[in-house]
This record gives structure tokens, sequence and C-alpha cells, in this order.
């Protein structure tokens, strides 16, 4: 079959767009001559005492500016070249039996921040995917070693048998029951008479409904305690500590072992072993431990992997991800699918800027026009063999003596572990064989997962290096799918409509700001590795182009020092009655003023294009200043303190939403989208940012009709008390914050934090 009946690759016509980045860029480079300019006409008097004060200042905007202006282009370079992915997933089922077999990972964490509830939800849409059950095998990575996510993962493979034969049968466009039960039928299934017929039984009698809701009930009522004690099934929790534990691999369903009418993919469990004696490597660990328990069970050629909050939202998302894996001429040309991450208790008008729809339309298939979309760590089809670390144009031929481009037995289990059913598996991938038959019973390997879960088994290995999930950061999405690109592969975004999956948002201001701290100090640890994509554009296959792509994303730690400096400088010119901006006077104030309106319009029209409401708009430009201000900023102070030996690096699991239960998004709190603190110091920088403009704008505004009144020319000019009062907008909710109450209100622990730098940083502006 044509590779050009699968899929096509479709460029995104862009040229309106590309001189509005440049009528940006010209706008900036103009700004930085003006700048230059004035020091340079301005250095001998820059020697005197009095000048000296605003010398500092103009070099000071300067390094700031030239920051903005570097960033700027990186973006440039990634927006460029947008491209779009076109598939046919209704001829892939022609192929029958060659459609490969696909393992999936989810994985969880926490049982009190990652409500079992939701897990099961992703789960049961994953079983019910429109794909041959007999390829598809689900494992649950569970990090908590919880008794309760085991005993909601068997109550949902008992529920499996009722519901994914029902899915299937009538075509449920969404499989995640929450989403069905909470929904009336599609438009056009009352034409369907049989529908009509299970339609009515379901809503009338309520009895498919009920067994989900009885599922929930129990899931939500159980006492753990009791249930380990009476139940020998959990008899391996009694005595498990979280942090200090064997491994335990449960197979809660083998798809081999199904009746007729009863059909599902196979369901493992999986908690690795926990020591204190090792670094257990988050997120990363837990999914190369899966790779290797999936590698000697079933050992299907492709994986994918969701977080325990993305369910499948679209029936046919695996036939839509083969029509990319399996529709190139070469398969360099995907490495990796990733679906973009979208969702589905998302507020409106993004009050906490962490949905990324614009981040995805206008970045995501920038990025896609070069060598890939990035690997987003949920929602992402790997090739197995990639994930191995072969490159693309290593020999498809594995042999036991060693041959151009291809490892050698001995080369294998020295990289993947002297395991010898691992081993042998990882041969069969690597040769190319995309039709591997899984293993029977898989009951029967259960031991052999286990030895090759243990914490030790990756010493003296190459996983979390050349191989797996990479070790190092924090972010191991990002770097991982550095590696691969690195290694010479390319990538492919899957657009589908509807959306692949979808997940929950976190809501609130800690659980954003906390998501937004991991991603940045795992970003942080990447660049100053060796892994940071200027080294890998330098030494590997990383191409130039995708290098500055990547950068847009790993910088964002360090925007945050530059962001605050610039930050910093209006109130400092208002308590100190200088200017580091052209005063409306001069014949250089129309060239910030037009970059300010230019910018600010194009990030508008951006928003406007994506089809998303001028609140959204502000709401994430508000968002950027505050993120960049706290979260990032404490990212980057983490990281150099990790780097000076100082601190350590903590994993951070955001909080999921359990309105996945009921279905209806909604939260326990009065209004979801209003800010709310904790006494996190992620909240403090940000909150001295906020009484800092306040307390400048105040003595500012004073000074200047003081000064009207006496006739005293000099000071701060218009645009100073413009960033002042740009930032206090921006800062809004913690304005607002200083005088709210309860979790709407800023402790008063962190306000003595921040009133205390603020106090710090006044004596510098006399």
């Amino acid at each position: 079959m044509a590779s050009a009946k699968l899929q096509e690759r479709v460029p995104i016509r862009r040229t309106a767009w590309k001189l509005a980045d440049l009528v940006v860029l010209s706008l900036l480079l103009a700004l930085l001559a003006h700048r230059a300019t004035s020091l340079l006409q301005g250095s001998a008097a820059a020697a005197a005492a009095a000048a000296a004060p605003r010398c500092w200042l103009a070099v000071t905007a300067l390094v700031c500016e030239a920051w903005f202006t570097l960033l700027w282009l990186l973006n440039m370079n990634c927006k460029w070249s947008p491209v779009r992915f076109e598939t046919c997933p209704g001829r892939l089922l022609q192929r029958g039996d060659e459609l490969p077999a696909v393992d999936v990972f989810v994985t969880t964490a926490d049982p009190e921040l990652e409500p079992p509830v939701v897990t099961v939800n992703t789960v049961l849409s994953l079983l019910a995917l429109d794909y041959p059950s007999g390829k598809l095998a689900c494992y649950v990575s569970d990090d908590g070693c919880s008794a309760l996510t085991f005993y909601a993962l068997r109550e949902a493979a008992i529920f499996a048998r009722l519901w994914v034969p029902f899915c299937r049968r009538h075509d449920v466009p969404v499989r995640a029951p929450f989403v069905y039960f909470s929904s009336g039928p599609e438009p056009g299934m009352e034409d369907d008479q049989e529908f009509s017929r299970e339609w009515t039984f379901i809503k009338l009698l309520a009895l498919l409904q009920n067994e989900y809701e009885k599922l929930v009930d129990r899931i939500e009522n159980a006492e753990v305690s009791s249930l380990v004690r009476s139940d020998n099934e959990l008899a391996d929790f009694f005595s498990a500590d979280r942090k200090n534990h064997p491994t335990i691999i449960k197979v809660m369903w083998d798809n081999s072992k199904s009746r007729t009418g009863e059909e599902f993919p196979s369901l493992i469990y999986v908690s690795r072993e926990k020591s204190p004696k090792f670094h257990h490597n988050y997120k990363a660990g837990a999914m190369n431990v899966l790779t290797r328990v999936s590698a000697v069970l079933t050992n299907a050629p492709v994986m994918l992997n969701v977080d325990c909050d993305m369910f499948a939202n679209n029936a046919q998302a695996i036939l839509h991800a083969m029509c990319l894996l399996l529709g190139f001429d070469d398969e360099v040309h995907s490495g990796f699918v990733q679906a973009p991450q979208i969702f589905y208790n998302a507020l409106q008008d993004d009050p906490f800027g962490n949905q990324t729809e614009v981040m995805y339309k206008k970045l995501g298939y920038g990025f896609a026009g070069i060598q890939g979309i990035y690997y987003n760590g949920t929602g992402c089809f790997h090739r197995r063999k990639v994930i191995y670390g072969v490159s693309p144009d290593c020999s498809t031929h594995v042999k036991p003596r060693r041959t151009k481009g291809s490892p050698s037995w001995e080369e294998l289990k020295v990289k993947l572990g002297s395991q010898k059913e691992l081993t042998e598996s990882a041969r069969s991938i690597i040769s190319g064989d995309m039709l591997a038959v899984p293993i029977v019973d898989l009951s029967s390997r259960i031991e052999v997962a286990i030895e090759v879960s243990a914490s030790s088994y990756e010493n003296n290995t190459s996983w979390g290096q050349e191989i797996g999930w990479v070790y190092g950061s924090t972010t191991e999405d990002i770097l991982t799918g550095q590696r691969i690109h690195a290694a010479g592969w390319k990538s492919a975004l899957m657009n589908t409509n509807p959306p692949a999956f979808l997940g929950s948002a976190p809501t609130g201001g800690p659980a954003s700001l906390t998501q937004y701290k991991r991603w940045a100090t795992g970003l942080f640890e990447i660049l100053l590795s060796r892994n940071n994509p200027i080294l890998l554009s330098l030494c590997k296959r990383l191409q130039f182009r995708q290098c500055l792509a990547y950068l847009v994303i790993d910088v964002w730690p360090l925007r945050a020092p530059f962001e605050l400096c610039y930050s910093l400088l209006g109130p400092y010119c208002l308590l100190a009655n200088r200017s580091f901006l052209p005063k409306s006077s001069e014949p250089g104030f129309s060239i910030p003023l037009a970059l300010f309106l230019a910018y600010n319009i194009y990030n508008f029209l951006e928003y406007m294009d994506c089809r998303l409401s001028a609140r959204a708009w502000w709401n994430n430009q508000r968002m950027q200043r505050i993120i960049s201000s706290s979260a990032w900023l404490l990212a980057f102070l983490t990281v150099i303190l990790k780097t000076l030996g100082l601190s350590e690096t903590v994993f951070e699991v955001t909080r999921k939403d359990k309105s996945a239960s009921n279905g209806d998004g909604s939260t326990n709190e009065a209004d979801p989208g209003r800010f709310t603190f904790d006494s996190s110091p992620v909240f403090i920088p940000a909150a001295a940012l906020a009484i800092l403009n306040v307390v400048a704008i105040a003595v500012g505004a004073w000074r200047v009709v003081a000064g009207a009144v006496e006739g005293k020319p000099g000071g701060p000019g218009v645009g100073e008390f413009v960033c002042c009062s740009w930032l206090v907008l921006c800062l809004w909710p913690f304005v607002t914050g200083l005088l709210g109450k309860g979790s709407y209100g800023i402790p008063w622990s962190v306000k003595l934090k921040a009133g205390l730098l603020v106090a710090a940083f006044v004596p510098f502006c006399r």
C-alpha cells in the first residue's frame, strides 16, 4: 500500500505572520541600536559620579533587551515553516493481521494526588480503543505501591468485560465511562434501532451505568486496611512501604484466556521495587521499568504512554498513529508520534495559563516542520527500537557476530543488562520484527518480569543514558525527545479531530505554579548538562534549526533572571527619581512605544487566530509574568543551588482533578477560576514584586506632583509609570491576595518574607 494513502504532510502558509515577525524584530533591533548609541554618546559623561547610575541603568537595560531580541529570533526560527499531517485510518483496516502490537503504559504515583477513579477511567478508555484486542496490552505503573490503586484496577477489569464489548459493538466515540454517562446519545445514533434499544436498556434500567456507579462507590469507599487484611490478592501490600518494597506485578487480565464476547486487551499492574539504597529517577525510572517488563511479556514494537488522567478521546487514536508510523517510505520520519496535550476540564478563558493551546498551534506545528514535534511526556507513540537507542541507519539484522551498524549479543547484554529473555526480545525488535508473537501465558513470565524491574538491575548498563527514558532531569520527556532527535530520527505531530487524548488541567495557583516549577527545573537541568541541545547539535545529529527550536523551551528558567531584572528597572527609577527609557520629549520615545504595541497586538492576533477570546489572551499575558517571577525564578535558583551542591531537586506530583468520577468538571471551590495561595515559597518573589510596584507608583506619583509644584524638572518619565502599571495589572491576583482571606489570601508568612525583600531593595534606590 502506498505510503501517501495513509498520511499527507501539508505545509501551513503564514506569509503575513512572517512579515509581522520581521516588523517586531526590526523594532527590537532599533531599540538596541538606540540604546547602544545613547551609551556611546554618554560614555564620557558617565565617568562623573552623578551620571554613573544612569549609565548602569542603560547597560542593564541593553543586556536585557538583547536577551529579548535573542528570544524573538528563536521563536521566529521555530514558527517559520509549520506543517500538519492528515491521516487516513480507514485504509489501515485493510491490512488486517499486518498491524503491529502496541503496549500501552499508564503511570501514576500518588493515590491522594492522583485519585484511582481517574486512573480507572483512563485505563477503561484505552482498553476499549478500536484495535485488535490480541495486539493491545495495558500496563499500569503504580509508583505509590497503593493497595487502593490495585484494588481499583482489579474492579475495573471486571467492569471492562461489559464495557469494552459494548463500546465496540455500538461504536461509542468517547470511551471513558465518566464522559459517556454524563452525556446523552450521539446525534444520529437514535436512528439505529439496535442502539436505541441498548440505550433505553442502559438509561431506563440503568444496568450498565449502575455497574459503573457501583464501581466508583466501591473504589471511593474502600477501607484499604481491612481490604489488605482480608483479601489474599492484596497480601503483598500488607507491609509495603511506598519508598521501600519489593516489586509487585499482577496480571489482572490475560487476553489469551478471554471468552467469546468479553474480549479486551491484557491488563498488567506493575509496582517496581523501591529501596533507600537506590535513586529511582522519578517517572523516567518507572518508564524504563515498564519498557523492560513489557519486553519480556508482550514485547510490542510500538509503545504508547499516557498520564493517569489522560483518557482516550478518539476511539481510532491508535489507527491514526499507525498511519504516521507506517505511512512513510522511510521510518526515519516517525521515530515517535506525539498527540497534542489538550484538556477536558479546562476552565473558560484559561485563567491559569496552563492549557498551552496557542503554544501547540504555533510552536508545535513549527517544530513539526523542522525535525519534528518535541516529546511531551504523554499521548506519545514510540518505536521500541528507538527507545533502545537504535539509530535510523542501523542495520535491520542483528547477528551474534558484530556487523557494521548492528550491536552484537555481547553489546546488547552490556547495554540492556544480563537478563536473557530481555536480550532476546530486544534482538527481535531491533531486527525489525513488527509482528512479534506475544507470550501466550503472561503469568509464566512474572518471575522474569520481577527480575528486570529490580532496583539494582540498571547498574552497569546503559539504561537512562543511551537506552530508555533519559535520567538527569525532572523533565524527562523533553530530554528523551532530544536524545531521539539527536540520533537522527524525526517525529510526527498527530492532530486528529476529535483530539486523540484529553487530560486534566491543574486549577488554582499552587497546582499550576508547582507544575511550571517542575518543568522549568528539569529544563534548566538539561541546559547545564551534556545533553543540552547545543552540544547535541555540534556533536550528534540534532539539526541546527531543531536545536534553536528546543532552546525556545529549554530557556524558560533562564528567562526568569532577565525578566526579573527588567521588571525591577521601572520601580527602581520611580523610587530613585531616574529613568531608563526615553522620555516623551526625546526622539527615541516612539521606539519602545511602538514595540510595546506591536508585540502585544501580534500576541493578541495569535490568540484570535486560534479562536480564543481576548480574555484568554489577557489571562495568559498575566500568567506569563506571574510564572516568570515565581515558578521559573525558583526553578532557576533550585538548580543553581543543586549545581553548587547545596540542595537536591524534588519531583513534585501535580494534583489531579477528582471530578473525573462524576464527569461534570466541577471543583469544590466557589470560584475555580480565581487565584488561590498557600505558604509555598513559590509565591514570595511575585508577592514582593507586586508590593514593590505599588509602592513605586505611589512614590513616583507623589514626586511628580511635588516636582510640578516646586517647578523641578527631571526624574522618571511616562515610560517608567507604564512599566510599573503594566506589572501591577499582571500581578493583580497578588495585589488582591494581599487583602484576601482564606485560600484567596496570601498567607502572613509569605507577606512577611515578601515585605522583607522589598525593604532590602529600597535602600539601593537612594
